[in-house]
């Protein structure tokens, strides 16, 4: 997630790719960065470049999770604050959702139960009044 990238960054990240990649690809699809349609004119004028909106699908989707434990805060205002959360979520999120699609429902509510019972312990929930 980056604010902006200027050239020298686009550059650094195509030379980058294309060293470890070791070939030379057929066709590059990128964001509408006009620092992206730079780079890409001086470091391989011969590859094919697209960029339109919806051909990078496959690299947005791939941070599906990540948008998925993002919903409940939308609206991030800068790049720090979502590091912040994304690592103090990324620890506790597993522990509510197990994996559901190998466990019975009676497995999958004893299994919850005890989870909520851990989480009301380490965080002392249950024991103290509600703050208004």
């Amino acid at each position: 997630m980056q604010n902006r990238r200027d050239k020298a960054a686009a550059q650094r990240f195509f030379r980058r790719l294309l060293k470890t990649t070791r070939t030379v690809p057929r066709v590059i699809v990128t964001d509408k960065l006009r620092s992206c349609r730079a780079v890409h004119r001086e470091v391989m004028p011969s590859v094919k470049h697209c960029s339109h909106k919806g051909l990078n699908n496959r690299a947005e989707n791939s941070h599906q999770p990540t948008r998925q434990r993002e919903r409940a805060m939308k609206g991030f205002r800068s790049v720090g604050g979502t590091q912040r959360f994304l690592a103090a979520f990324s620890g506790i999120s597993p522990h509510f959702r197990p994996r559901r699609h190998l466990m019975t429902a009676l497995d999958h509510r004893a299994e919850m139960t005890i989870r909520f019972a851990i989480w009301d312990q380490i965080t002392d929930a249950a024991g103290q009044p509600a703050k208004t």
